[in-house]
């Protein structure tokens, strides 16, 4: 914006990534924002990447790719000239090490047409630098994990509500992956429900049978609403206590879902017998 450059905003959102209040961040800039969702294109790459995991069940080469390409398509659709990108050399360690950003721009067909303004000068030179569209003098030269300098530059553009750095996509967060990993072993056909429900409760399972038990008031209404026919739901009669899914209806899952609700409610604890309700 600052060398005169007509932008187009593109947002990505997946089941497991999604900036929030993303559309006010961009309007505070006056930067017009498209928001593209990738969600069952991603969920595939997840189920099957062709570039392998991160330390967790991250496929990020795969999924950048998958971005990068969306990109180009709608660059190449709406006559504009180049990708400008976030990335910074060295921020994450799968997708941003130098070789992996070069390998990434070829894959995607978008040699000398893909621009990282923060790490530009750390990089070959493009071609939106060589024609002079862009100037490689204004650009900048960050890298690694600190998010000094990206802050001060949000500072200077006047940028208070920006993301922390902590946050970022729940596939590499090793306790969510190891329960998507559970899911893709033990489940053929996967729903959006399925994918809904990782993000609520305690999870367990008993043999293919997945048991979720809400840990407050909020999931338990949320595990209300992601019943599925044929799921049964178990909470205490007359005794606060969680609400607890069961995603099938085998007398032996229903028995330790019963032992699960127990356990988590303190008031049932105390007592040698206690009643319960199936919905």
């Amino acid at each position: 914006m600052d060398q005169g450059i007509k932008l187009q905003g593109l947002s990505f959102k997946n089941y497991f990534f999604e900036l929030k209040d993303i559309k006010k961040r961009a309007s505070r800039i006056n930067l017009p924002l498209k928001m593209i969702d990738l969600s069952k294109e991603q969920f595939k790459l997840v189920k099957n990447p062709k570039f392998g995991y991160g330390k967790n069940l991250n496929p990020c080469l795969d999924c950048r790719l998958l971005m990068f390409k969306q990109a180009k398509k709608i660059m190449e659709e709406q006559g504009f000239s180049f990708i400008a990108t976030g990335e910074v050399i060295g921020e994450r360690p799968m997708s941003q090490r130098k070789k992996a950003m070069e390998f990434l721009e070829k894959k995607a067909g978008l040699e000398g047409k893909l621009l990282r303004p923060l790490s530009a000068k750390l990089l070959k030179e493009t071609e939106i630098e060589k024609k002079k569209i862009v100037d490689r003098k204004k650009l900048l030269a960050i890298s690694g994990r600190s998010r000094k300098k990206q802050i001060a530059l949000a500072k200077k553009y006047g940028i208070e509500d920006y993301p922390t750095p902590a946050g970022g996509c729940l596939l590499t967060d090793p306790a969510f992956s190891k329960r998507l990993k559970e899911l893709l072993e033990k489940q053929e056909k996967i729903t959006e429900n399925d994918i809904a429900l990782l993000f609520v409760g305690r999870h367990f399972w008993h043999k293919n049978v997945k048991i979720v038990v809400g840990r407050n008031e909020e999931e338990n209404k949320k595990l209300h609403k992601l019943k599925k026919d044929g799921n049964i739901i178990i909470e205490l009669e007359d005794i606060p206590g969680p609400t607890t899914l069961v995603r099938g209806g085998a007398q032996e899952a229903i028995n330790k879902a019963k032992r699960l609700t127990k356990r988590y409610s303190s008031a049932a604890r105390r007592k040698k017998q206690v009643r319960f309700k199936k919905c």
